[in-house]
């Protein structure tokens, strides 16, 4: 199975973005604490841009916040950088015939569907100010140790 992590990689740039802001934030900064490449952080602010999450000016890198990160949700940042919307998905190529595989499809998409409002519900209870004090209380933790 395939893992994503552009949702934990547009976070992260958010984050990253309101933490040091007032500095230098080229993709290739941010690209190095993301431990990626340039390219993949500019697509990622790119989607963010476009939904009104971040604010940039063409050859200057000092990307902003749109709005303040206590009014920006887990799931605006999920809904900005992902095109599918699904967290679960069914597999469409089962056997019609089988008695499991002609009728599991409906039930588990009713079933998935019960998980993704779930998710998306408790997705909107988590702003990106409560993550990004969270790195800031676990930063101060891991500096008096």
């Amino acid at each position: 199975m395939k893992y994503s992590h552009k949702l934990s990689d547009a976070v992260h740039i958010m984050a990253y973005i309101e933490i040091c802001k007032g500095q230098i934030l080229s993709s290739s900064e941010i690209a190095k604490s993301i431990n990626s490449n340039p390219s993949l952080v500019r697509r990622l602010m790119m989607y963010l841009t476009r939904d009104g999450l971040l604010i940039t000016q063409k050859g200057i890198a000092q990307p902003i916040l749109a709005r303040d990160s206590d009014e920006i949700s887990l799931f605006d940042i999920y809904s900005a950088i992902t095109d599918e919307h699904n967290l679960l998905h069914v597999d469409d190529k089962t056997n019609p015939d089988c008695l499991v595989g002609g009728n599991i499809q409906s039930v588990l998409e009713s079933e998935y569907s019960k998980v993704q409002n779930a998710a998306e519900s408790e997705m909107k209870k988590i702003s990106l100010k409560g993550i990004i004090d969270g790195i800031l209380v676990r930063q101060g933790a891991s500096v008096g140790k």
